[in-house]
């Protein structure tokens, strides 16, 4: 079992940037890849990045490739996003995802991660 707390998110202009952050409990966090997904209201959670174990991987939807670089620190039970040129229609909740059956695959649906964070709030305004 692990935990996972985002926080980071808040109000950014256009063109600004935020680093969330995702910390988790457990000694086994280097076990897992991880990932990022958001959801806006009256959408569907999507994905947006996903890291392997010891960051050798890493896999980013469309939307935000070449703005949003995920990293970990293992050490620090911790993950990132680090999210540059933000742009409106990035605004949403931002949830974090452990991925207990492989460390080493980036996974992109949901249903592949196993442990969800309570989420945070991203809003970029214009």
């Amino acid at each position: 079992q692990v935990q996972l707390v985002e926080s980071g998110g808040g109000l950014v202009q256009a063109g600004g940037s935020l680093r969330l952050s995702c910390a988790a409990s457990g000694r086994t966090f280097s076990y897992y890849a991880m990932g990022w997904f958001r959801q806006a209201p009256g959408k569907e959670r999507e994905f947006v990045a996903a890291i392997t174990w010891n960051a050798g991987n890493t896999n980013y939807a469309d939307s935000v490739k070449g703005r949003f670089s995920i990293s970990r620190d293992n050490a620090k039970n911790t993950v990132y996003l680090q999210m540059n040129s933000l742009k409106l229609e990035d605004t949403a909740v931002y949830y974090c995802a452990a991925d207990r059956s492989s460390a080493c695959n980036t996974a992109f649906r949901p249903s592949d991660y196993d442990y969800w964070g309570q989420g945070t709030q991203v809003t970029v305004s214009s």
